[in-house]
Protein backbone atom coordinates (compact mmCIF):
# COMPACT_ATOMS: atom_id res chain seq x y z
CA UNK A 1 0.00 0.00 0.00
CA UNK A 2 2.80 2.38 0.88
CA UNK A 3 3.87 3.33 -2.62
CA UNK A 4 6.64 5.59 -3.83
CA UNK A 5 4.35 8.58 -4.17
CA UNK A 6 3.55 8.43 -0.46
CA UNK A 7 7.20 7.78 0.40
CA UNK A 8 8.31 10.88 -1.52
CA UNK A 9 5.68 12.99 0.25
CA UNK A 10 6.86 11.77 3.65
CA UNK A 11 10.51 12.40 2.81
CA UNK A 12 9.76 15.96 1.73
CA UNK A 13 7.93 16.55 5.02
CA UNK A 14 10.58 14.87 7.19
CA UNK A 15 13.55 16.46 5.43
CA UNK A 16 12.05 19.91 5.84
CA UNK A 17 11.37 19.17 9.53
CA UNK A 18 14.91 17.81 9.94
CA UNK A 19 16.44 21.12 8.89
CA UNK A 20 14.01 23.12 11.01
CA UNK A 21 14.89 21.04 14.07
CA UNK A 22 17.92 22.35 15.93
CA UNK A 23 18.79 18.91 17.32
CA UNK A 24 19.57 17.06 14.10
CA UNK A 25 19.91 13.32 14.48
CA UNK A 26 19.61 11.30 11.30
CA UNK A 27 18.87 8.01 13.09
CA UNK A 28 16.01 9.59 15.02
CA UNK A 29 14.72 11.25 11.86
CA UNK A 30 14.82 7.96 9.95
CA UNK A 31 12.84 6.22 12.69
CA UNK A 32 10.29 9.02 12.47
CA UNK A 33 10.03 8.46 8.71
CA UNK A 34 9.36 4.73 9.08
CA UNK A 35 6.89 5.39 11.89
CA UNK A 36 4.98 7.98 9.85
CA UNK A 37 4.70 5.52 6.96
CA UNK A 38 3.38 2.84 9.31
CA UNK A 39 0.75 5.29 10.55
CA UNK A 40 -0.50 5.65 6.96
CA UNK A 41 -1.05 1.89 6.86
CA UNK A 42 -2.87 2.09 10.19
CA UNK A 43 -5.17 4.70 8.66
CA UNK A 44 -5.90 2.41 5.70
CA UNK A 45 -7.07 -0.35 8.04
CA UNK A 46 -8.91 2.09 10.29
CA UNK A 47 -10.95 3.44 7.37
CA UNK A 48 -11.85 -0.09 6.31
CA UNK A 49 -12.94 -0.62 9.91
CA UNK A 50 -15.22 2.41 9.66
CA UNK A 51 -17.42 0.55 7.18
CA UNK A 52 -17.74 -2.34 9.63
CA UNK A 53 -18.65 0.13 12.39
CA UNK A 54 -21.42 1.49 10.16
CA UNK A 55 -22.70 -2.05 9.66
CA UNK A 56 -22.85 -2.63 13.43
CA UNK A 57 -24.69 0.63 14.01
CA UNK A 58 -27.17 -0.22 11.26
CA UNK A 59 -27.82 -3.59 12.89
CA UNK A 60 -28.77 -1.86 16.13
CA UNK A 61 -31.25 0.33 14.26
CA UNK A 62 -32.80 -2.65 12.52
CA UNK A 63 -33.14 -4.49 15.85
CA UNK A 64 -34.87 -1.52 17.46
CA UNK A 65 -37.18 -1.10 14.46
CA UNK A 66 -37.98 -4.83 14.44
CA UNK A 67 -38.87 -4.82 18.15
CA UNK A 68 -41.17 -1.86 17.61
CA UNK A 69 -42.77 -3.51 14.58
CA UNK A 70 -43.51 -6.66 16.58
CA UNK A 71 -45.03 -4.71 19.45
CA UNK A 72 -47.21 -2.54 17.24
CA UNK A 73 -48.02 -5.02 14.49
CA UNK A 74 -46.19 -3.00 11.85
CA UNK A 75 -44.29 -4.11 8.76
CA UNK A 76 -40.87 -5.55 9.64
CA UNK A 77 -37.89 -3.42 8.57
CA UNK A 78 -35.82 -4.45 5.59
CA UNK A 79 -32.54 -6.19 6.38
CA UNK A 80 -31.12 -5.63 2.90
CA UNK A 81 -28.51 -3.11 4.05
CA UNK A 82 -27.27 -5.17 7.01
CA UNK A 83 -27.13 -8.27 4.80
CA UNK A 84 -24.89 -6.53 2.26
CA UNK A 85 -22.65 -9.33 1.01
CA UNK A 86 -19.54 -7.21 0.52
CA UNK A 87 -19.78 -5.69 3.98
CA UNK A 88 -20.39 -9.04 5.69
CA UNK A 89 -17.26 -10.31 3.97
CA UNK A 90 -15.26 -7.29 5.07
CA UNK A 91 -16.48 -7.73 8.64
CA UNK A 92 -14.91 -11.19 8.93
CA UNK A 93 -11.77 -10.44 6.91
CA UNK A 94 -8.95 -12.12 8.80
CA UNK A 95 -6.38 -9.36 8.22
CA UNK A 96 -8.73 -6.56 9.20
CA UNK A 97 -10.01 -8.45 12.23
CA UNK A 98 -6.47 -9.00 13.47
CA UNK A 99 -5.63 -5.33 12.98
CA UNK A 100 -8.71 -4.06 14.83
CA UNK A 101 -8.15 -6.48 17.71
CA UNK A 102 -4.61 -5.16 18.20
CA UNK A 103 -5.57 -1.48 18.17
CA UNK A 104 -6.33 0.55 21.26
CA UNK A 105 -8.48 2.95 19.23
CA UNK A 106 -11.80 1.65 17.89
CA UNK A 107 -14.80 3.25 16.28
CA UNK A 108 -16.71 2.51 19.48
CA UNK A 109 -14.93 5.58 20.85
CA UNK A 110 -16.67 7.71 18.20
CA UNK A 111 -20.23 6.39 18.18
CA UNK A 112 -21.77 9.80 17.62
CA UNK A 113 -19.77 10.34 14.44
CA UNK A 114 -20.68 6.87 13.16
CA UNK A 115 -24.36 7.58 13.81
CA UNK A 116 -24.25 10.91 11.97
CA UNK A 117 -22.51 9.32 9.01
CA UNK A 118 -25.07 6.52 8.92
CA UNK A 119 -27.82 9.17 8.93
CA UNK A 120 -26.21 10.74 5.85
CA UNK A 121 -26.00 7.35 4.15
CA UNK A 122 -29.66 6.51 4.85
CA UNK A 123 -30.77 9.88 3.54
CA UNK A 124 -28.77 9.57 0.30
CA UNK A 125 -30.25 8.70 -3.07
CA UNK A 126 -27.74 5.87 -3.56
CA UNK A 127 -29.00 4.19 -0.38
CA UNK A 128 -32.66 4.59 -1.33
CA UNK A 129 -32.06 3.24 -4.83
CA UNK A 130 -30.19 0.27 -3.40
CA UNK A 131 -32.93 -0.56 -0.90
CA UNK A 132 -35.55 -0.51 -3.68
CA UNK A 133 -33.48 -2.44 -6.23
CA UNK A 134 -34.17 -6.05 -7.21
CA UNK A 135 -30.48 -6.63 -7.93
CA UNK A 136 -29.22 -8.89 -5.14
CA UNK A 137 -25.82 -9.62 -6.64
CA UNK A 138 -22.51 -9.41 -4.83
CA UNK A 139 -21.38 -6.87 -7.43
CA UNK A 140 -24.31 -4.59 -6.61
CA UNK A 141 -23.56 -4.81 -2.89
CA UNK A 142 -19.89 -4.01 -3.45
CA UNK A 143 -20.69 -1.13 -5.79
CA UNK A 144 -22.94 0.48 -3.18
CA UNK A 145 -20.02 0.72 -0.77
CA UNK A 146 -17.69 2.05 -3.43
CA UNK A 147 -20.21 4.85 -4.03
CA UNK A 148 -20.75 5.47 -0.32
CA UNK A 149 -17.03 5.73 0.29
CA UNK A 150 -16.40 7.97 -2.69
CA UNK A 151 -19.30 10.33 -2.04
CA UNK A 152 -19.70 10.43 1.74
CA UNK A 153 -16.43 9.32 3.35
CA UNK A 154 -13.88 10.95 1.07
CA UNK A 155 -13.76 14.75 1.52
CA UNK A 156 -15.77 14.46 4.73
CA UNK A 157 -14.80 17.47 6.88
CA UNK A 158 -16.15 15.96 10.10
CA UNK A 159 -14.10 12.83 9.51
CA UNK A 160 -11.00 14.87 8.70
CA UNK A 161 -11.36 16.76 11.98
CA UNK A 162 -11.84 13.55 13.94
CA UNK A 163 -8.78 11.90 12.37
CA UNK A 164 -6.65 14.97 13.05
CA UNK A 165 -7.46 14.62 16.75
CA UNK A 166 -6.35 10.98 16.72
CA UNK A 167 -3.05 11.39 14.85
CA UNK A 168 -0.98 14.31 13.60
CA UNK A 169 -0.11 12.23 10.54
CA UNK A 170 -3.53 11.21 9.34
CA UNK A 171 -4.82 14.44 7.81
CA UNK A 172 -1.83 14.64 5.47
CA UNK A 173 -2.24 10.98 4.55
CA UNK A 174 -5.98 10.67 4.03
CA UNK A 175 -6.25 11.79 0.40
CA UNK A 176 -3.84 9.16 -0.87
CA UNK A 177 -5.05 6.48 1.57
CA UNK A 178 -8.60 7.04 0.29
CA UNK A 179 -7.46 5.87 -3.15
CA UNK A 180 -6.09 2.67 -1.60
CA UNK A 181 -9.38 1.98 0.19
CA UNK A 182 -11.32 2.39 -3.06
CA UNK A 183 -8.87 0.10 -4.83
CA UNK A 184 -9.38 -2.49 -2.08
CA UNK A 185 -13.17 -2.36 -2.38
CA UNK A 186 -12.95 -2.95 -6.12
CA UNK A 187 -10.63 -5.93 -5.62
CA UNK A 188 -12.92 -7.84 -3.27
CA UNK A 189 -14.25 -11.10 -4.70
CA UNK A 190 -17.00 -13.19 -3.08
CA UNK A 191 -15.16 -16.49 -3.47
CA UNK A 192 -12.28 -15.29 -1.27
CA UNK A 193 -14.50 -15.27 1.84
CA UNK A 194 -12.56 -14.09 4.92
CA UNK A 195 -9.21 -14.64 3.19
CA UNK A 196 -9.60 -11.75 0.75
CA UNK A 197 -6.12 -10.15 0.67
CA UNK A 198 -5.89 -6.55 1.77
CA UNK A 199 -3.12 -4.38 0.40
CA UNK A 200 0.24 -5.18 2.07
CA UNK A 201 2.01 -2.45 4.03
CA UNK A 202 4.76 -2.38 1.37
CA UNK A 203 4.52 -3.86 -2.10
CA UNK A 204 7.95 -5.41 -1.59
CA UNK A 205 11.18 -4.99 0.37
CA UNK A 206 12.54 -2.79 -2.40
CA UNK A 207 10.01 -0.05 -1.61
CA UNK A 208 10.87 -0.18 2.09
CA UNK A 209 14.56 0.18 1.22
CA UNK A 210 13.71 3.01 -1.22
CA UNK A 211 12.41 5.11 1.68
CA UNK A 212 15.47 4.61 3.87
CA UNK A 213 18.06 4.97 1.10
CA UNK A 214 16.49 8.11 -0.37
CA UNK A 215 16.19 9.84 3.00
CA UNK A 216 19.76 9.01 4.05
CA UNK A 217 21.21 10.05 0.69
CA UNK A 218 19.35 13.36 0.88
CA UNK A 219 20.73 14.24 4.31
CA UNK A 220 24.23 12.78 4.12
CA UNK A 221 25.07 14.27 0.71
CA UNK A 222 23.35 17.63 1.16
CA UNK A 223 26.48 19.74 0.59
CA UNK A 224 27.37 17.84 -2.58
CA UNK A 225 23.87 18.16 -4.00
CA UNK A 226 23.70 21.88 -3.26
CA UNK A 227 27.04 22.30 -5.00
CA UNK A 228 25.56 20.58 -8.07
CA UNK A 229 22.70 23.08 -7.92
CA UNK A 230 25.19 25.96 -7.95
CA UNK A 231 27.23 24.44 -10.78
CA UNK A 232 24.11 24.03 -12.91
CA UNK A 233 23.12 27.67 -12.50
CA UNK A 234 25.71 30.44 -12.29
CA UNK A 235 22.97 32.81 -11.07
CA UNK A 236 21.97 30.55 -8.17
CA UNK A 237 21.02 32.56 -5.09
CA UNK A 238 19.77 30.56 -2.14
CA UNK A 239 18.53 33.66 -0.35
CA UNK A 240 15.96 34.30 -3.08
CA UNK A 241 14.52 30.80 -3.04
CA UNK A 242 11.73 29.39 -0.92
CA UNK A 243 13.45 27.02 1.51
CA UNK A 244 11.05 24.23 0.52
CA UNK A 245 12.26 24.58 -3.09
CA UNK A 246 15.82 23.79 -2.01
CA UNK A 247 14.63 20.78 -0.01
CA UNK A 248 12.57 19.40 -2.91
CA UNK A 249 15.43 19.77 -5.40
CA UNK A 250 17.90 18.23 -2.96
CA UNK A 251 15.69 15.13 -2.64
CA UNK A 252 15.18 14.97 -6.41
CA UNK A 253 18.94 15.00 -7.00
CA UNK A 254 19.36 12.28 -4.39
CA UNK A 255 16.83 10.14 -6.24
CA UNK A 256 18.45 10.76 -9.62
CA UNK A 257 21.86 9.66 -8.35
CA UNK A 258 20.89 6.88 -5.94
CA UNK A 259 18.41 4.92 -8.06
CA UNK A 260 19.77 4.16 -11.55
CA UNK A 261 16.59 2.39 -12.67
CA UNK A 262 14.29 5.39 -12.18
CA UNK A 263 14.21 7.51 -15.38
CA UNK A 264 15.18 11.14 -14.92
CA UNK A 265 11.94 12.49 -16.38
CA UNK A 266 9.93 10.39 -13.89
CA UNK A 267 11.88 11.88 -10.98
CA UNK A 268 11.51 15.43 -12.27
CA UNK A 269 7.76 15.06 -12.81
CA UNK A 270 7.25 13.61 -9.31
CA UNK A 271 9.01 16.48 -7.57
CA UNK A 272 7.42 19.16 -9.72
CA UNK A 273 4.07 17.77 -8.55
CA UNK A 274 5.26 17.92 -4.94
CA UNK A 275 6.29 21.54 -5.43
CA UNK A 276 2.71 22.34 -6.43
CA UNK A 277 1.55 20.84 -3.12
CA UNK A 278 4.14 22.19 -0.73
CA UNK A 279 5.78 25.31 -2.10
CA UNK A 280 4.91 28.67 -3.69
CA UNK A 281 2.66 29.11 -6.77
CA UNK A 282 5.68 29.78 -8.99
CA UNK A 283 7.86 27.00 -7.59
CA UNK A 284 6.73 24.16 -9.85
CA UNK A 285 7.79 25.92 -13.05
CA UNK A 286 11.08 27.05 -11.57
CA UNK A 287 11.88 23.62 -10.13
CA UNK A 288 11.02 21.96 -13.44
CA UNK A 289 13.54 24.13 -15.27
CA UNK A 290 16.20 23.83 -12.59
CA UNK A 291 15.98 20.05 -12.26
CA UNK A 292 16.22 19.68 -16.03
CA UNK A 293 19.35 21.88 -16.03
CA UNK A 294 20.83 20.02 -13.06
CA UNK A 295 20.17 16.62 -14.65
CA UNK A 296 21.83 17.67 -17.91
CA UNK A 297 24.81 19.04 -15.97
CA UNK A 298 25.19 15.75 -14.07
CA UNK A 299 25.01 13.78 -17.32
CA UNK A 300 27.48 16.08 -19.10
CA UNK A 301 29.97 15.88 -16.22
CA UNK A 302 29.62 12.05 -16.05
CA UNK A 303 28.29 12.19 -12.49
CA UNK A 304 25.10 10.45 -13.62
CA UNK A 305 24.82 7.67 -16.21
CA UNK A 306 21.29 8.34 -17.39
CA UNK A 307 19.77 10.00 -20.44
CA UNK A 308 17.29 12.80 -21.05
CA UNK A 309 15.39 13.54 -24.26
CA UNK A 310 16.94 16.20 -26.42
CA UNK A 311 15.42 19.67 -26.11
CA UNK A 312 13.27 20.65 -29.08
Amino acid sequence: MINRELIRIKIVQLTYAYYQNGNRNIDTAEKELIFSLSKAYDLYNYLLGLMVALLNESRKRVEVAASKAKREGLKMPSERFVQNKFLLQLEVNSQLTEFMENQKQTWEDDTEFVRRLLDQIEQSDMYKEYMESDDNSYESDRELWRKIYKNLIMNNEDLDALLEEKSLYWNDDKDIVDTFVLKTIKRFEAENDNKQPLLPEYRDEEDREFAQKLFRATILNADTYQRYMSEASRNWDFSRLAYMDVVIMQIAIAEMLTFPNIPVNVTINEYVDLARLYSTPKSSGYINGMLDAIARHLIDTKKMMKTLPEKE
